[in-house]
C-alpha cells in the first residue's frame, strides 16, 4: 500500500512534496514533528488493532503539541438484540456433525465475538454508550466499563450488537451502527451469550465490557434482573477463554521454565549474527546453507528464510 500511495502522489503532481515511510508507526522515526495523525484501525467494535496504543505512541514521539488526531473521539455502543441467525453461527458446534460430537469447540465459539453485515431482527432496549475515549489526549489502553439499561421490548436475547461512532471533526461523524441509515460499509460486532435469554419489558440489565487493547482482549458480562430486582440470568464471556492454549505452550510461560533454541531458532540466530555489517546478503545465504544444510532442501528456500528473518530484524 505504501508504494501505491507513492505512485498516486506522483501521478497527481505531489511526488516532490510527499514521501512514505514503510514501517510500523511504533518503530518509525520522522525528520520533524507533525501536525496531524490519521489512522483507520477501527474494526467492528472500534478498538481493534490497538487503536489507542497507536495514537498514544504517536502523540508521545511524533506529534507537535496540540496536533490534530483523526478520528479525535470514539464512542462504543452496545444493545441487547434478537439475532438468531448470528447465534446459530456460534452454536454450530452444539450438534453432532457428520456423526461426530463437536461440543468441545463450544467454549471457544461462545468466547469469541463475530462480525455481521446484517441488521439484527430487533433491539430489545435503547442502545447504551459503553465507553468513550478522546484521541486528542492520552487514551486508555485498557478499560472496564458498565452501562445499565432497561428492557423496552419483550423478546429473546441472543447477544449484544456492538458498534462505534467516530468523530472525525466537529459535526463529522462516522459509524458502523447496523441501525443507522448513514452507516459506513463496515461490519458491526456481535457478542453472543451462551444461552438465549427470554427478557420481559421492564427487566434491568447490567452490561460490562472490558478490554486490553494492545492484546486484542475483550470481555463481556451481562447480568439481568427482573422487575423486582432479583437476578434472573448471568453470562460472562471473554476472548481469553476463547483462545486454545496447548499445555506445553502454557508450560513455556512459567517463570521457572528454562528455554532452549530449536534447530530453527539456532538458524535464525546464525542469520542475525552473520548480519554484522561486513557480509553481503549472498554471503549470508551461502554460509547458512553450509552450516544448516539439513534444514534447507534447496538454496532458494534458504534464501527466502534469510530474507524473512532480516526483514523482521532490520
Amino acid at each position: 500500500m505504501i508504494q501505491i500511495a507513492r505512485d498516486l502522489a506522483c501521478a497527481n503532481g505531489y511526488g516532490q512534496s510527499t514521501f512514505g515511510i514503510h514501517e510500523r508507526s511504533s518503530r518509525a522515526t520522522l525528520p520533524e514533528k507533525i501536525d496531524v495523525v490519521i489512522a483507520d484501525q477501527l474494526t467492528a467494535f472500534g478498538i481493534g488493532a490497538g487503536m489507542p496504543n497507536i495514537f498514544n505512541d504517536a502523540r508521545r514521539r511524533l506529534l507537535k503539541p496540540g496536533a490534530r488526531a483523526i478520528p479525535r473521539r470514539i464512542e462504543l455502543f452496545a444493545v441487547p438484540v434478537n439475532f438468531p441467525e448470528m447465534w446459530r453461527v456460534a452454536s454450530f458446534w452444539d450438534k453432532p456433525r457428520a456423526g461426530l460430537k463437536m461440543w468441545p469447540a463450544r467454549k471457544v465459539a461462545f468466547n469469541n465475538h463475530y462480525t455481521s453485515d446484517k441488521r439484527p431482527r430487533r433491539m430489545l432496549s435503547r442502545p447504551a454508550q459503553i465507553f468513550a475515549f478522546d484521541l486528542t489526549g492520552i487514551a486508555p489502553e485498557r478499560f472496564s466499563a458498565k452501562a445499565t439499561i432497561e428492557v423496552s421490548m419483550p423478546g429473546v436475547m441472543h447477544g449484544l450488537s456492538g458498534w462505534f461512532s467516530a468523530e472525525l471533526a466537529p459535526r463529522v461523524i462516522m459509524t458502523n451502527s447496523p441501525f443507522s441509515k448513514s452507516r459506513i460499509q463496515r461490519s458491526a460486532a456481535f457478542f453472543p451469550v451462551e444461552k438465549p435469554l427470554p427478557l420481559n419489558k421492564g427487566d434491568r440489565m447490567d452490561i460490562t465490557i472490558s478490554s486490553i487493547t494492545a492484546q486484542n482482549l475483550l470481555g463481556w458480562k451481562v447480568v439481568v434482573f427482573d422487575t423486582k430486582g432479583r437476578e434472573k440470568a448471568r453470562c460472562v464471556h471473554s476472548t481469553l477463554k476463547g483462545m486454545s492454549f496447548l499445555p506445553d505452550q502454557l508450560a513455556k510461560t512459567r517463570p521457572d521454565f528454562v528455554p532452549h533454541l530449536s534447530d530453527w531458532g539456532v538458524a535464525r540466530r546464525s542469520i542475525v549474527n552473520l548480519a554484522d555489517g561486513t557480509r553481503t546478503l549472498a554471503e549470508i545465504e551461502k554460509e547458512l546453507v553450509r552450516v544448516h544444510s539439513a534444514l534447507f532442501p534447496s538454496f532458494a528456500e534458504a534464501s527466502a528464510y534469510v530474507t524473512r528473518v532480516l526483514r523482521e530484524a532490520q
